[in-house]
């Protein structure tokens, strides 16, 4: 019995691994950087001690997630000269370029000016430190922008032409604003903003129910609940919007993410079903008659292809059941931000059943942003770039073996730095607190 185990599909495994662990730091400190430049600026509108307070806090936070989105980021690169040499042989004219341009005009900008918003404010007055927070929030949204027009154009590649097996362009201005791109970004940054609300909202209850009734904190879960109250429903929308962008440039990754296997008119949306590529069909089918045309063509009877109408497909039960996940936890974060922002209105404040399930929520939009990059990233499959090159023909020869060792080494380490992580910031949260918590024993005591 042949019982090697295939190196491409261990170099896939390791890479999906380091970007993983990568994205989680990236969708947090996108959007947090803008809820930084908030606080400052309603600080600088009121003078409430209050806002300072919670910039205080939240820029510690930044700085230790943007550290470990650098560092994890080294490593992506690393893998392109290593297991995966065919990608910059092929395309290396367009992505080169496109990584060197996030380099030069975003991370240098983060990185130099993030030392004023953490150690500058006193030094540089009040004005100049404002503007070193928009500089970092407009360099993590410049990051996003060059990867995303790297990862959209491998999705929908545009505007270049082949030379002697090499991807040459034709127009930067095509390249950059292919078909996708709009679409991929505005949904990266919206669920960057998710990620980061319910961060704040979570971290922030946490304070609250250890009995931080500070004015920074509730300013604080306030900014986070609302902001998040107020993107899903955009992210929904644009969302539906990236679907049909999808359905029209990628219709075999939709045909997976909706399970469809024969080409229907008036197809069903399948709530749960249990995929079978053995016989090509659905397991435990639980379906809404037409929906899924309603909600891909906006019409009752609108054709979708299925998966049989394409000789390469993705693999469908990994791209079925993240998208899934995804949509299932974009629902829950609707509801929750929804009933915490209402009782935030009625109340002032969430009950502490709410504040508990914020807590538990802290980190819900990690898990529908990975859920949703695996939609993307196994959609595409078995191609690296979209009808130009295959993720096969981009591998490198190095042994199974050797390929093991190094995915092991790197699982483990990132296993230790995520708990790590999640741990401090809530050792933080708990250092933060404990002043105002040991404050009313003291003051009561006086009386």
């Amino acid at each position: 019995m042949d019982t090697a185990v295939d190196p491409v599909m261990l170099a896939r495994i390791q890479f999906a691994a380091n970007i993983t662990f990568h994205i989680l730091f990236p969708a947090i400190t996108i959007a947090l950087a803008w809820i930084l430049l908030f606080f400052k600026l309603r600080f600088a509108a009121t003078g409430e001690q209050r806002w300072m307070d919670a910039y205080g806090f939240w820029v510690k936070v930044f700085a230790l997630s943007f550290a470990l989105g650098v560092v994890s980021g080294i490593t992506m690169s690393f893998q392109f000269g290593t297991n995966w040499p065919g990608f910059m042989e092929r395309v290396g004219n367009i992505a080169g370029p496109l990584l060197g341009y996030e380099v030069l005009t975003a991370f240098f900008l983060e990185a130099t000016f993030l030392g004023v918003m953490l150690f500058g404010r006193k030094r540089v007055g009040e004005r100049m430190h404002t503007i070193a927070t928009l500089l970092v929030a407009v360099g993590t949204s410049l990051s996003a922008f060059w990867i995303l027009a790297l990862n959209s154009w491998m999705q929908t590649p545009v505007a270049f032409e082949m030379i002697d097996g090499q991807a040459h362009p034709l127009s930067w201005w095509g390249v950059i604003f292919n078909p996708s791109f709009p679409y991929r970004l505005a949904h990266m940054l919206l669920a960057s903003g998710l990620t980061a609300a319910f961060l704040v909202a979570g971290l922030s209850a946490y304070r609250r129910l250890r009995g931080d009734r500070s004015a920074g904190v509730q300013a604080a879960l306030r900014t986070g609940v609302v902001a998040a109250a107020l993107l899903i429903p955009l992210q929904i929308f644009v969302g539906d919007l990236h679907g049909l962008n999808t359905l029209e440039h990628q219709p075999a990754k939709v045909a997976a993410m909706e399970g469809i296997w024969e080409d229907e008119h008036g197809a069903a949306l399948r709530l749960f079903a249990w995929p079978d590529e053995a016989t090509r069909s659905n397991r435990f089918e639980l379906s809404i008659p037409k929906a899924a045309s309603l909600i891909l063509t906006h019409s009752l009877d609108g054709e979708v292809k299925g998966l049989n109408s394409f000789p390469d497909h993705p693999p469908v039960a990994p791209v079925f059941w993240s998208f899934r996940v995804m949509v299932g936890v974009g629902l829950l974060m609707l509801a929750v931000s929804w009933l915490a922002a209402w009782q935030l209105r009625r109340r002032g404040e969430p009950a502490p059943w709410l504040l508990k399930v914020l807590v538990a929520m802290s980190f819900s939009g990690w898990v529908a942003t990975v859920a949703g990059w695996y939609v993307t990233e196994i959609g595409r499959q078995p191609w690296l770039v979209y009808g130009v090159l295959t993720t096969a023909e981009a591998a490198s020869d190095v042994p199974a073996p050797l390929i093991g060792l190094s995915l092991s080494a790197y699982l483990t380490v990132y296993v230790v730095l995520l708990l790590a992580y999640v741990s401090v910031l809530f050792h933080m949260a708990r250092k933060a607190s404990q002043p105002h918590v040991d404050a009313a024993p003291a003051a009561a005591q006086e009386a």
